[in-house]
């Protein structure tokens, strides 16, 4: 179900969670993920929230309960400690290589420090998926 379907039975759609982002936001990120999955082949998901220390141990976690982690693409972002970690699984990277990941990154981060979450999302997934190409 997505963010503007009804609940069978209910005349109200779903509440959205306190997060960082507009129903607007959301719908955007979802179409950015649905593309870069529709135009590559591989599984990209995003993660955004709290990540335990270490920090990349616990995104590589995450990645590896992801239903094909080889093949997927984790966008993990926890805004309040300022951090961001790509971890691509064995097939993915062969298609999106670690440089590659790190130029995605910088644009990111450019976009957050100047306050834009979803639109740093939405450009890096675009970035990654243009990377990795058609699959």
């Amino acid at each position: 179900m997505t963010v503007g379907e009804k609940q069978a039975g209910s005349e109200n759609p779903p509440e959205v969670l306190d997060g960082p982002f507009s129903t607007r936001q959301l719908l955007r990120i979802d179409e950015a993920l649905r593309l870069a999955d529709k135009g590559t082949g591989l599984v990209f998901s995003v993660f955004v929230g709290g990540l335990d220390e270490p920090i990349r141990e616990h995104a590589q976690r995450l990645h590896r309960q992801l239903a094909e982690p080889d093949k997927s693409v984790l966008i993990a972002v926890s805004p309040n400690q300022r951090q961001l970690e790509i971890i691509t699984g064995r097939y993915a990277r062969k298609r999106i290589p670690d440089t590659y990941a790190k130029l995605a990154a910088l644009s990111m981060v450019g976009a957050f420090s100047g306050g834009d979450l979803a639109g740093g999302i939405i450009n890096g997934l675009d970035q990654l998926a243009s990377h990795a190409g058609k699959g």
